[in-house]
Parts: C-alpha cells; structure tokens; sequence
C-alpha cells in the first residue's frame, strides 16, 4: 500500500510535465515542425513491448512493394556509445533497403534522410510522444495482453500519458489479439472508442512462422519440438513472448528475462551456457531482438534460434492499408 502511494505520488510530477509538454504543442502550431515530404508516426500510449517494431516492418515493407523511398527514424533508445539498438539491428536484417536513421533529434534526422537518401515518406518509430515533428498518419499501438497500462500514468503504472490523449491517434492498431477471446477484443475496441470514436481501428495478430538462427537458417518450429529448451529475452514485455512458446507446446525448462534492450556481456553468456549445462538442453529460444545483438548460431554447445513471428491484420486490414494508400497519393511521382 506505501509502495503505491509513494508511486502514485512520483506520477503527479511526471502528469505535470506531459500536461504541459502537450498543451505546448496543442496551442502552438510552431511547436511542430513540418517537414517537406509525408510523414507517419508508429507509437505506444504505454511504455513496455507493444509490437511496435514488427508494424514498422510491415509499414515498410508494404510502402517499398509501392515503389516508396522510405527512411525510419527513431530516437535510439537503448543503443549504447552510438551503436544502433537492437530495433535497429533488427530492422536493418529484415528490411536491408530501408535506411534507419537514430538521432534524439528526430527534426535533424528527418531532414538527412531527404538529404542523403531521396526520402520520399518517414516512418518514424516510436513517436507518438514525439510532436517536434508534424505527422500526416499518427498511428497508435495497444498491447491487447496489457491495453491500458493498470491504468495509471508511470511510474504507478506504464502510462506514458492520460488515456484521453487516444484523441491524438488516426488510427489504432491492437496488437497480439490471438492471445484474448474475440468477446474480449470487442470489449476492448469499445474502450478504446470511449477515448477516440473516430480513429479506424485494425486488430493484429502474431502468427509463428517458425525459427531462424543468425546464419538466416530458417526452420519449422518442429525442429525443436519435444525437446528441452532455455528460454530468455531482453524485451519489454517478456511475459507475452514466455506465454507464446508455452502456447506453442515448447518444452520450456527454464526462462530468464534480462532488461528491456539488454546489452549482453560475456558474464551473461556464461550464464546462459551454464544454465543449458544444469538442465541438460543443447537448445536456446530466444527474440530475434537478442538475436541480432549476440549474432552467433550456438551458446556453448547448445543451439541458438529466435522465434519468428510474423504480424498479420485479422480485422480492419482494408482500413489499414487504404490509410497508407492515402498517404502515399500525396507523394509527388519521380520526374
């Protein structure tokens, strides 16, 4: 009870400040910087894992079928001595023609991407909060295991801001709805509704399309069924990704959770061998965000696999992608 109260009082400071911070750019149109070509905005109302990088994936990746020069900026949390984080690493395996620029000052990087890349359309990551820069798409992401954050702003709960300021969102996107019942989705979507009537909603699902290692040596998730694995990531919502290897029937014997962008030292793979030594397994499980920052195929003796997870839309795709459509008609053609 203390512990809430002595959070609960740690919020109100940090309330003030984003009240402030938003009423800045709410009543001032300088505060926002407009850039000279389209921009969409990916983000969380929530802090924690969402599945914001797989949509800035599929965004990207449908925005280069159409031909589209897109550039991602982000702030790079996480990264360390100017090192890309491991969103970043894993973006840049996955979309090796799409440039990732990461700078705090997301204005500077924007205009770099035009500068250096020919950007036609930015796709910045994580930038909900972010309103230095004008956005003509603001999407806004809801972990549908976690939609609300416990309802209180950080750090009582994971709120980065007041539910209310859902009214900032062209459209919300509820991720990992194959994990509630389709009566709970509902529910959710007329929550969400409450905050924002107008916003399109489109629902996603995580589907399993197997296992790959870092010599891209893809694999059917058969391949270590039946067998004794360790688990761990270093991700924000851990839970989620430990709940999925148990839905996938994994005979997990033991799971280790490391801290959101965890930078893995020696130590920590000394403790990871060890462990797959005590419970007598030659197989790891893990995200492919840890993959691409320990870019190795074994630990050990014991083999290393990041699961593959691909995003799919169950519900609302044809808003979705007519969204994008939108955006990218305003997008002048290449002379």
């Amino acid at each position: 009870m203390l512990a809430r109260a002595g959070l609960q009082l740690l919020a109100i400071p940090y309330g003030i400040v984003i009240y402030c911070r938003n009423q800045r750019f709410d009543k001032q149109s300088s505060a926002s910087t407009e850039i000279s070509i389209p921009v969409i905005s990916v983000g969380n109302i929530t802090t924690g894992g969402t599945g914001k990088t797989p949509l800035v994936e599929f965004i990207a990746r449908y925005l280069r079928q159409q031909q589209i020069r897109v550039t991602i900026v982000s702030r790079g949390y996480g990264s360390q001595e100017g090192k890309p984080n491991d969103e970043a690493l894993e973006l840049e395996r996955k979309l090796p023609d799409v440039p990732h620029l990461q700078n705090p000052d997301r204005v500077a990087a924007a205009r770099t991407a035009i500068a250096e890349f020919e950007a036609q359309l930015i796709l910045l990551d994580d930038a909900f909060q972010h309103r230095r820069i004008k956005r003509d798409l603001d999407i806004v992401l809801i972990d549908a295991t976690c939609p609300f954050g416990y309802g209180h702003l950080f750090p009582r709960g994971l709120l980065r801001e007041p539910l209310r300021n859902l009214k900032r969102a062209d459209l919300i996107a509820i991720t990992r709805v194959d994990q509630i019942s389709t009566e709970q989705c509902q529910k959710l979507e007329k929550q969400i509704q409450r905050f924002n009537a107008s916003a399109d909603i489109v629902s996603f699902s995580h589907a399993i399309t197997g296992i790959e290692n870092n010599s891209g040596t893809q694999q059917e998730l058969s391949h270590i069924s039946g067998k004794r694995v360790v688990a761990f990531c270093g991700i924000g919502n851990p839970q989620v990704f430990q709940d999925l290897l148990v839905q996938q029937g994994l005979h997990v014997v033991h799971f280790e959770s490391f801290a959101d962008h965890h930078d893995y030292q020696r130590t920590d793979i000394q403790r990871l061998v060890k462990l797959a030594e005590t419970h007598q397994t030659t197989t790891f499980i893990c995200t492919h965000k840890d993959l691409v920052k320990i870019q190795v195929d074994h630990l050990g003796l014991a083999e290393l696999w990041a699961l593959s997870v691909a995003l799919t839309p169950t519900c609302g795709a044809h808003e979705f992608t007519s969204a994008l459509d939108t955006i990218i008609t305003t997008i002048p053609t290449d002379e």
